[in-house]
């Protein structure tokens, strides 16, 4: 019996769409949830320079801001990297929660899908071109040209063809690694219901954050080789 798909039901439901597409608003309306809760507890507080007691929504907020602002400065290296949290920030909660949501039985991750990773993929590739171009505006070009002049022939082309690759290369990781997690974990759950798949769930749980990890690196030490291009 082939197993219930709730996203392709929605789907089915609002006019066939595609199971990645409300597999993709789904996790959009649950960030938005968190942030909007998270925003309230924040201004609710009596004084928002003193954390909270205990366990409660702000604090999972302040303690993943926090996580994130070091993780980017971390892995970036840059001067002012702060300004690169919000965006990085986003793309790694975005992937992180639409992994786990293939973790939900009756669930599938977006992330399994080629058109979100590409899509993902395509706009980290604007975003750092656009930090190339910001922080050195048209010297970043001399990026693509070699080290030296005479090789400009030889380099450019493959330079070129090495920064259109990137944006590929991040959409089939994640698609990858994602589909096949998804489908390890449906085979094994399905042969049995008992201790056996908590196994699965738990490496499924590694495999979800390691890929939302693996993507932000990369995407982050692109923007680094950008920014610090001579």
């Amino acid at each position: 019996m082939k197993p219930v798909n709730f996203i392709e039901m929605i789907g089915d439901h609002l006019g066939g769409l595609p199971p990645v597409l409300v597999g993709t608003w789904l996790v959009m309306a649950i960030l938005i949830v968190f942030a909007l809760l998270a925003r309230r507890a924040l201004n609710a507080a009596d004084d928002p320079a003193m954390p909270d007691e205990g366990m409660s929504l702000r604090a999972v907020g302040e303690v993943i801001t926090e996580w994130l602002d070091g993780f980017v400065a971390n892995v970036s290296e840059l001067h002012g990297s702060r300004r690169f949290v919000p965006f990085f920030g986003a793309l790694f909660i975005f992937i992180l929660t639409a992994n786990f949501l293939g973790l939900i039985p009756g669930m599938e991750p977006p992330t399994n899908d080629t058109n979100l990773t590409f899509a993902l993929g395509t706009i980290c590739f604007i975003y750092y071109l656009y930090q190339g171009f910001k922080s050195q505006g048209a010297h970043y070009l001399k990026s693509f040209l070699g080290p030296m002049l005479v090789l400009t022939p030889l380099m450019l082309p493959i330079e070129v063809a090495d920064n259109l690759f990137r944006p590929f290369s991040l959409g089939v990781r994640l698609f990858a690694n994602m589909f096949a997690d998804h489908q390890v974990l449906g085979l094994f759950t399905g042969l049995t219901y008992l201790v056996f798949p908590l196994a699965f769930y738990a490496l499924g749980t590694i495999v979800c954050i390691v890929q939302a990890l693996v993507f932000t690196i990369l995407a982050v030490s692109y923007v680094r080789m950008a920014s610090a291009a001579h």
